[in-house]
């Protein structure tokens, strides 16, 4: 006879069951671990790894306080191309939506100076959203922009139009460069995207031009259970 699977696995593999069957689908509140560690006789500890494993796999996702949800897995976005996270959305079969938490010209400081290549005390339009998908925040936007290459940026509607659409109108980008990393977010950031302070973040500094004019830097941040990012590179042979 052979061995039985780690408890662990079991939970699992009955989760994995009942989202590839339908029965949990896209949205469902998954039970609790308390009420998973009791029906498969094992510690609550057991059933959280269960868990915290499909949500790195991007099967479920964690809504702090409400619970624990099945998800399409994890929202997609190229590394290589900067698209309109709007449309990335819908083409999902989503609905987006976004808050604006910030919407402002001020002076440059001595660290957005250099990252925008502006002498210190410059003016800058800075922007900051929360973007959504089916009302969950899946990216922070934290953005500056050059006012003498966008001039009308801070009078944008963006719940018409995000702010990647107002820049491509005014300025199409032909260069740009990326900093990846994975980070914690703060207890403001978290707030903003109802996570919990534990979960890590992914993080993309974006600085985008159109010829020799560096129009935007922005900070993006994406709860790391939601979101993840794609590269693809073409052979040169």
């Amino acid at each position: 006879m052979g061995r039985q699977p780690p408890r662990y696995q079991q939970i699992k593999q009955y989760l994995l069951d009942n989202i590839r069957s339908g029965h949990f689908p896209v949205d469902h509140k998954i039970p609790p671990e308390e009420q998973l560690a009791v029906t498969f006789g094992v510690s609550r500890m057991t059933a959280n790894k269960a868990i915290r494993d499909l949500v790195q796999e991007g099967y479920l996702v964690r809504q702090s306080g409400i619970g624990t949800f099945v998800t399409d897995r994890r929202s997609e976005s190229p590394l290589a191309e900067i698209n309109n996270i709007a449309d990335e959305v819908r083409s999902r079969g989503h609905t987006y939506a976004n808050r604006v938490l910030r919407c402002e010209a001020l002076n440059a400081d001595d660290e957005m100076a250099l990252r925008m290549g502006v002498r210190i005390g410059s003016k800058l339009f800075h922007s900051v959203l929360i973007h959504l998908e089916n009302g969950m925040p899946i990216q922070l936007e934290d953005r500056y922009v050059n006012p003498r290459w966008v001039p009308g940026y801070l009078e944008a509607n963006f719940a018409i139009q995000t702010p990647n659409e107002v820049l491509v109108a005014a300025c199409p980008i032909t260069d740009m460069e990326h900093i990846v990393e994975a980070v914690l977010a703060d207890a403001q950031t978290a707030e903003w995207l109802d996570i919990d302070l534990a979960l890590p973040c992914l993080s993309v500094r974006r600085r985008t031009w159109f010829g020799d004019r560096l129009i935007s830097y922005a900070h993006l941040l994406h709860p790391g259970d939601r979101y993840k990012l794609r590269s693809m590179a073409r052979s040169s042979s």
